[in-house]
C-alpha cells in the first residue's frame, strides 16, 4: 500500500534535485554572462561618447559625473552586478563543504556589494581645473579596496581546480599587478588633464584579466567539482 507513495516521493525528490541543479548551473553561467555584459558596456559606451578615446581614456571616464554615457553605463553595471551576485550564489551552493570555494563566493559577493556604492569621478578637465571633490578621492579609495578583493578571490580560487588552473590564476594576479602599476603611472597626467596616450589600453588589459578569470572560473564550476582540499568534511568518510 505504501509503495505508490514511496515512488511518488522519490520522483518528487528527483524533480527537486534536478530543478536545484538547473538553478545552480544558471547561476554559474551568470559569471560568464557578467563579463560579457561588462565588455559590451565598455564597447557601446565608448562608441556613444563623442570624442572619447578608447586608448587614451580610462573606463571610469565613461561613468564620470556629467559624462554623456553615465546613464547608459550605470544601466549596464546594474545588470553586471546582479549577474555577479547570482554567480557568487552559484559558487556558494556549488561549494558543498569546500571552505575555500565558499570563501571565494563570499569575497565575490563583497566585491559586488562594494561596487554598488562606488563613487564616480569628475571629468578630467574638471579635476585639472580644481573642481575635484571628495567623490574623486573616494573613487580612488574604492579602487584600492575592490582590486585587492578580486585578487583575493583569485588567490583563494587558484586552489580549487588543480595545477593548470592554479598556474593560470597566479599568472592572472601577476599580470594584474604589472598592468595596474603601469596604469597608475599615468594617474598624475589624468588629474592634470595632460596626455595619457595608452592609459585606456593598460587599464583595459587589467580589467580584461579580471573578466577572463571569472569566465574561466564559471566554466570550471560548470564542468568540474572543486578539489576537496578545503573541505570541512572528514576525508576518511568520503
Amino acid at each position: 500500500m505504501l509503495a505508490p507513495y514511496k515512488c511518488a516521493n522519490e520522483q518528487l525528490d528527483v524533480r527537486i534535485t534536478t530543478a536545484h541543479k538547473i538553478t545552480q548551473n544558471l547561476a554559474l553561467i551568470s559569471g560568464l554572462l557578467s563579463s560579457l555584459v561588462y565588455a559590451i558596456a565598455d564597447i557601446v559606451c565608448s562608441i556613444l561618447y563623442d570624442g572619447y578615446s578608447y586608448t587614451s581614456q580610462t573606463v571610469s571616464e565613461l561613468s564620470a559625473i556629467d559624462a554623456p554615457t553615465r546613464p547608459v553605463w550605470n544601466s549596464f553595471m546594474l545588470i553586471y552586478s546582479l549577474l555577479m551576485m547570482l554567480f557568487a550564489w552559484g559558487v556558494w551552493h556549488s561549494a558543498g563543504r569546500n571552505r575555500i570555494a565558499r570563501i571565494v563566493a563570499g569575497v565575490l559577493f563583497a566585491y559586488v556589494v562594494i561596487g554598488f556604492f562606488w563613487p564616480p569621478m569628475h571629468q578630467r578637465q574638471v579635476i585639472a581645473a580644481g573642481g575635484g571633490t571628495l567623490t574623486d578621492t573616494l573613487h580612488i579609495a574604492f579602487t584600492f579596496i575592490t582590486v585587492p578583493l578580486m585578487m583575493l578571490a583569485i588567490g583563494f580560487g587558484a586552489t580549487l581546480f588543480g595545477r593548470a588552473f592554479k598556474l593560470y590564476s597566479i599568472l592572472t594576479i601577476l599580470l594584474m599587478l604589472v598592468f595596474g602599476y603601469i596604469t597608475s603611472l599615468d594617474a598624475p597626467n589624468l588629474q592634470a588633464n595632460l596626455p595619457t596616450p595608452m592609459i585606456g589600453i593598460w587599464e583595459r588589459i587589467c580589467i580584461g584579466l579580471n573578466l577572463s578569470w571569472i569566465i574561466v572560473l564559471s566554466i570550471f564550476f560548470l564542468i568540474k567539482t572543486p578539489e576537496t582540499k578545503g573541505s570541512t568534511s572528514n576525508p576518511n568518510l568520503s
